[in-house]
């Protein structure tokens, strides 16, 4: 499947480390910014959700919700979460449905993993219409969180 702006995200439910369903369609009127990344604990992936956890209000303030998706356990997501102090919902893809749709999962990763999500950012508006869309090669790379923000801004 081909992701493109301006068509509907694809839709999921997966569990959050609180073990609880949570649908995209259920965000319907808000505006939603996705962010899938490699594997907890993992040194760019720290250091990216914790400069969303610090910035988490500015989110906040242009009514965006934020979302990590990993392909992790969500005993794994639920310990990364707590030791990490993040105030937004992380998600298991565990069962890699969701990275499939998104085209953001590498067939192969470091030390021979394969199926492993590959970092990315998607922003939906308040339709589920996909209004950004960021997938990197490089995970040692992060989004351009300026261009995201930018177009939350005018989705507000």
């Amino acid at each position: 499947m081909s992701i493109e702006i301006g068509q509907p995200a694809p839709g999921f439910t997966l569990y959050d480390t609180t073990k609880k369903p949570v649908t995209l369609s259920g965000f319907k009127g808000e505006n939603v910014l996705l962010l899938f990344f490699p594997l907890a604990f993992t040194s760019v992936c720290t250091k990216e959700l914790c400069a969303v956890r610090d910035n988490i209000a500015w989110y906040n303030n242009v009514h965006a919700k934020v979302l990590g998706i990993s392909v992790d356990s969500l005993h794994t997501l639920a310990k990364f979460k707590e030791e990490q102090q993040l105030n937004f919902t992380l998600l298991s893809d565990f069962n890699k449905e969701a990275s499939t749709a998104y085209d953001s999962l590498y067939e192969l990763f470091g030390y021979n993993m394969k199926g492993v999500s590959k970092r990315s950012a998607f922003v939906t508006d308040k339709d589920g219409i996909l209004r950004y869309a960021e997938v990197l090669e490089n995970a040692g790379e992060v989004p351009d969180f300026k261009k995201i923000q930018d177009v939350l801004s005018r989705l507000q």
